[in-house]
C-alpha cells in the first residue's frame, strides 16, 4: 500500500485523485448517470416494463402452486377439483411463458440502454481530454488517465448491466414481503426475525470492505501507470539493461494488486455463507411454526408450501444483492472517478469575448514575460524580445534555459504567468486558440506519426488540403522521393508511431505536415537532433525555401541549423543573456562564445582565435554536440 500511495505524491492542482472511496449509494453519481440513461427514455421504459412484468409473474408462481395443492387435497369429490387443476396448469404455463418474455424484454432493452450510455460517456471523456491544457498532462500519468477512460468506464458498464436487476431484486423483496404478510402476518414476522442479524452483519462487513475496494482500484491504476511507462520507455530500459529492476518493481505493484484483490474476494466470499445460514434458519422457523398452524387448521397446506417457496425466494435477491454489493460499490467509485475527471475545467480556455485571429503577418513580441510551471518556481524571468515578421530567430542555451517554454507560450500551450505574448500587436489570450494555431506549425524533436497512411499523416489537422497540396508539401521538404519508393506511395499504411520508416523519414513526414498548412509562423524544436547528416542536408536545403517569407523560431543543438539565423537569442537560467547574429555573438566573447569554444576547442581569447564571420561560419558546419534541451 505504501508503494501505491507514494505514486500519488506528484498530483498537483487539478490532478486526478485515485483515492476516491466508493459508497454503496452515491447520490451525485446516480443522479448524473440517470441523466445519461434518460436520454434513451423509450428503451428505459421498456426495460422497466419488462422488469416489473418479470417480478409479478415470478411472485405469482408460488400462489398458483398453492392453489393447485389446495385443489388436489380439497374434500370435494364431485370431479370439479380435477377441472380446477387443469385450469391452474394452463394458467401456470401461461405465467411461465409470460415470465420468459418479460425477462427477455428486460435484458434486451437494458443492454441497448447501457451500451449507448457507455458510448456517450466514453466519447465525452475523450472529447474532454482533448480540450485539456498541456499542463493537465504534465501532472497526470498517461496510464492513470487511461485507467479512468478504460477500466472505470468498463466497471460502470458492468454496473449498468446489473443496475435494473438490482432494482428488480429490491422490488422483488418488497413484493414477496407484501405477499407473505398477506398470507399470514404472524408467520411472516417469525420467518423474517433473522433479518436484523443480517443487517448488523452487513454494517460490520461494510466497514472492512470499503477500504479494500478502493485499494484494489488504486493498485490497478498504479499497475496501469507502470505498464504504460515501461512499454513507452522500452528502448531506454533495454539500452540501460534495466529490465530486471523494472520487472521487480512491476512485480511488486502487481503483487499489491493481487493481495488487494484476494482480500476483496475473501470479504465477498464471507457474506454468502451468512446468507445461506440465515436462509436455512428462516426455512426451519417456517416449517416448525407453519407446520403447527397447518396441524391446527389455521393454515392450509398449499399456503404453507407457498410460504416456504417465498422464504427461499426472499433470500435469493438478498444473496444476489450480497454478490453484487462489491460490484455496486466499485461502480460507485468508478462513477465518482469518471465524473471527477469530467468536472476538471480546462485551465486554458478562450475568453468569452475572444475574436478570430486575423491573417498573421508574423511580428512576435514577448513583453516582460515571466512563467512558472508550478507555483513559486519561475522558469522564465522578465523576457523582453521582439521577433520581426519574416525573421528567422534561433534560441540557444543549456538544458532548462527556457527555450521550449518560449515556443510553448507562442503556440499558447500555456499562458504567461505575467506579462504578455503578442502577435502582430494582439495578445494571444484575446483570440481563439483554433484561429491562432491554424496559422502556425511546430516540428518537434521526436516526430509522432499516427497509424494511418502517409498522406493522412501529412494532411492531419488540415482536412481541407487536397492530395496535390500534400505532395507539394512533401516536395518542399524533400520527402516526395522516398515516399514514392514506398510500397503504396502516399497510401502506404504506417505502423505504430511510423516504425516502418527510418527516424529521418519520419522527421521529413513531420516537416511536410508542418508546412502543408502554409503557416505564417513556423517553430522547430530541435527538429534535426535525431536525424543523420544526409537527411539533415536534405532538410537544410528545404528549410531555406520553407522559411522564406515566414517568421521562424528555431531551437537546435546543431549550429548548421541556426548559423544563418537573422537573430540568435542566448538564454541562461530563464533570462536573455545575449542577442545578435552569429558573428556578433562570437565577438562579444560571452556565453555564446564560451559554448562555441567549449565544443570546437577554439581559443577565442588568445592570439590564435580567429573571430571573423567567415571563419566562424565555416567552422560551424560541424555538429554542435552539446545537447540543448529546454522546457
Amino acid at each position: 500500500m505504501a508503494n501505491i500511495a507514494a505514486g500519488y505524491g506528484h498530483l498537483g492542482r487539478s490532478g486526478l485523485d485515485d483515492l476516491v472511496l466508493g459508497k454503496l449509494y452515491d447520490r451525485r453519481v446516480v443522479v448524473r448517470l440517470l441523466g445519461y440513461v434518460l436520454a434513451y427514455k423509450r428503451w428505459t421504459v421498456m426495460a422497466m416494463i419488462g422488469m416489473f412484468g418479470y417480478i409479478l409473474t415470478t411472485v405469482s408462481q408460488p400462489l398458483l402452486i398453492a392453489w393447485g395443492i389446495n385443489s388436489v387435497i380439497s374434500p370435494d369429490d364431485d370431479g370439479s377439483r380435477w377441472q380446477s387443476i387443469h385450469i391452474i396448469g394452463l394458467i401456470f404455463l401461461g405465467n411461465a411463458l409470460a415470465n420468459m418474455v418479460f425477462n427477455y424484454i428486460q435484458y434486451y432493452f437494458l443492454a441497448r440502454v447501457s451500451v449507448n450510455v457507455l458510448y456517450d460517456l466514453g466519447t465525452q471523456m475523450f472529447n474532454h481530454l482533448q480540450g485539456q491544457a498541456t499542463s493537465f498532462f504534465d501532472r497526470n500519468e498517461v496510464g492513470r488517465i487511461m485507467s479512468r477512460v478504460q477500466n472505470d468506464v468498463l466497471q460502470l458498464q458492468e454496473f449498468l448491466d446489473v443496475a435494473v436487476i438490482t432494482l428488480g431484486d429490491v422490488a422483488m423483496l418488497v413484493f414477496i414481503a407484501a405477499v407473505m404478510f398477506w398470507l399470514n402476518p404472524t408467520l411472516a414476522l417469525v420467518t423474517m426475525s433473522s433479518m436484523p442479524i443480517l443487517v448488523v452483519i452487513m454494517l460490520i462487513w461494510q466497514r472492512y470492505s470499503r477500504p479494500a475496494f478502493i485499494l484494489v482500484r488504486t493498485a490497478l491504476s498504479a499497475v496501469n501507470g507502470s505498464l504504460q511507462e515501461n512499454i513507452s520507455g522500452v528502448r531506454v530500459s533495454q539500452s540501460m539493461n534495466r529490465q530486471g529492476l523494472n520487472v521487480q518493481r512491476f512485480d511488486g505493484l502487481n503483487t499489491e494488486h493481487l493481495d488487494a484483490t484476494l482480500r476483496v474476494s475473501m470479504l465477498s466470499a464471507s457474506v454468502l455463507p451468512v446468507v445461506e445460514v440465515l436462509t436455512v434458519v428462516s426455512l426451519g422457523l417456517a416449517v416448525v411454526v407453519g407446520g403447527r398452524m397447518t396441524f391446527n387448521g389455521t393454515l392450509e397446506v398449499g399456503f404453507l408450501v407457498a410460504f416456504l417457496l417465498y422464504v427461499h425466494r426472499f433470500f435469493e435477491p438478498i444473496r444476489t444483492l450480497a454478490q453484487q454489493y462489491t460490484q455496486v460499490q466499485r461502480a460507485m467509485a468508478s462513477g465518482a472517478r469518471i465524473f471527477e475527471l469530467l468536472d476538471i475545467e480546462p485551465e486554458l480556455v478562450d475568453r468569452p469575448d475572444a475574436d478570430e485571429m486575423p491573417t498573421i503577418k508574423g511580428d512576435i513580441r514577448f513583453e516582460n514575460v515571466s512563467f512558472s510551471y508550478t507555483e513559486g518556481t519561475e522558469v522564465l524571468h522578465d523576457i523582453d524580445l521582439r521577433i520581426e515578421a519574416g525573421q528567422s530567430v534561433a534560441l540557444v542555451g543549456l538544458t532548462g534555459a527556457g527555450k521550449t517554454t518560449m515556443l510553448s507560450l507562442v503556440a499558447r500551450f500555456y499562458d504567461a504567468t505575467s506579462g504578455r505574448v503578442a502577435i502582430d500587436g494582439i495578445d494571444v489570450r484575446d483570440v481563439t486558440r483554433q484561429s491562432l494555431n491554424r496559422q502556425m506549425s511546430m516540428v518537434l524533436q521526436e516526430p509522432f506519426l499516427y497509424s494511418t497512411t502517409v498522406k493522412e499523416n501529412i494532411r492531419y489537422g488540415h482536412r481541407d488540403k487536397t492530395d496535390d497540396d500534400v505532395m507539394a508539401a512533401a516536395r518542399a521538404v524533400g520527402a516526395h522521393e522516398f515516399i514514392m519508393k514506398l510500397e503504396d506511395g502516399y497510401d502506404t499504411m504506417l505502423q505504430q508511431r511510423g516504425n516502418n520508416l527510418s527516424m529521418g523519414q519520419r522527421q521529413l513526414v513531420s516537416f511536410a505536415r508542418a508546412v502543408v498548412a502554409d503557416p505564417r509562423i513556423l517553430m522547430l524544436d530541435e527538429a534535426t537532433a535525431n536525424i543523420d547528416s544526409q537527411t539533415e542536408r536534405v532538410i537544410q536545403e528545404a528549410i531555406g525555401k520553407v522559411l522564406h517569407g515566414r517568421t521562424s523560431i528555431i531551437v537546435a543543438h546543431r549550429l548548421t541549423t541556426i548559423v544563418g539565423a537573422d537573430k540568435i537569442v542566448v538564454l541562461e537560467g530563464g533570462r536573455i543573456k545575449e542577442v545578435g547574429t552569429h558573428g556578433q555573438l562570437l565577438a562579444l566573447k560571452g556565453v555564446y562564445a564560451r559554448l562555441y569554444a567549449m565544443n570546437f576547442g577554439e581559443d577565442l581569447w588568445g592570439s590564435g582565435g580567429d573571430l571573423s564571420a567567415e571563419r566562424a561560419g565555416a567552422d560551424m558546419l560541424g555538429d554542435f554536440t552539446v545537447e540543448f534541451e529546454g522546457r
